[in-house]
This record gives C-alpha cells, structure tokens and sequence, in this order.
C-alpha cells in the first residue's frame, strides 16, 4: 500500500532488528493515517527539494520494538508520526537546517552529528496533525541543547 507518491506502508514498518528478532512491526490500521501525514507533509517535500530517492532509516516501531531498541516510552515512533532520515550525499546538518527553514514539523532532532565527520548520526523529524511545537534540538552521547550548531 502506498502512502504517498514515493513512500509505502512496507518502508514505514521496515526494521533489521524486528527481522533479527522475529517481531512483527507491520503498523496497525489505525495509525495508517498519521503515516500518510508524516510521508506528506515530511518525507515527500525533501524527496522533491534534493531530488534524490531515500528510505527511512527508521519510522514506525511497534511497542516492541521501541523497547527492544531502548526507544523513547512515549516515542512518536510508535504512533508512525517520527522518522530517522539521512540522506545520500547531504550533509546531516545541511538536511536539518532545510527542514526547519522550510517545513512544519514538531520536533526535528539533529542526532550524534559530528562536525568532522558530516554523514554521522541522522535526522529524526516528527510531524502532528495537530499542535506541532516546531521544538529544535542536537542530542549526542553527552549533549543535548535547543537548537542547531551554527
């Protein structure tokens, strides 16, 4: 099933840990809706600015599979409005600093970026029907701070 031009319903669910552990992170019904959000109002603008194919690194995790990973207990993972993108060839903090110039979004967490070492970490960016908080935030091993390194 596709949830948008470019994005389907099998990518949203996709995980190497379920597959390792045998558990079962298809998305439920219900939450159909908010991936299909997430996909357009998140994923489809960046696939059209940079032109270039991705898949994300992670998007929906079932409760088990947030757990097993050490998710967030409240992580927006689990309700298919959060994913983890990098993109081939963009710099991490290139692709943060163009979500939150050109996107509503609710949380967008630039994470384990280094700045000798452009690829490292990913983009987690989250979006909400309603009541986005537009909130801005590095996190690494010891760090985390609102905001974007200059």
């Amino acid at each position: 099933m596709k949830l948008s031009d470019h994005f389907s319903l099998a990518e949203a669910g996709k995980s190497q840990t379920a597959v390792r552990r045998g558990i079962d992170n298809r998305p439920p019904e219900h939450l159909h809706g908010n991936l299909k959000a997430t996909a357009r109002h998140i994923l489809e603008p960046i696939r059209k600015w940079y032109g270039k194919p991705f898949s994300p690194n992670s998007w929906y995790r079932g409760p088990e599979l947030n757990e097993a990973i050490g998710g967030a207990k409240k992580s927006q993972h689990m309700t298919g409005e959060a994913v983890d993108i990098e993109l081939p060839g963009v710099p991490n903090i290139e692709l943060a600093r163009w979500i939150k110039a050109n996107l509503e979004f609710d949380q967008l967490i630039l994470e384990f970026w280094n700045s000798e070492d452009p690829s490292a970490g990913w983009v987690h960016v989250s979006y909400r029907h309603l009541g986005n908080r537009n909130e801005v935030l590095t996190i690494g091993k010891n760090l985390k701070t609102h905001g974007l390194p200059e």
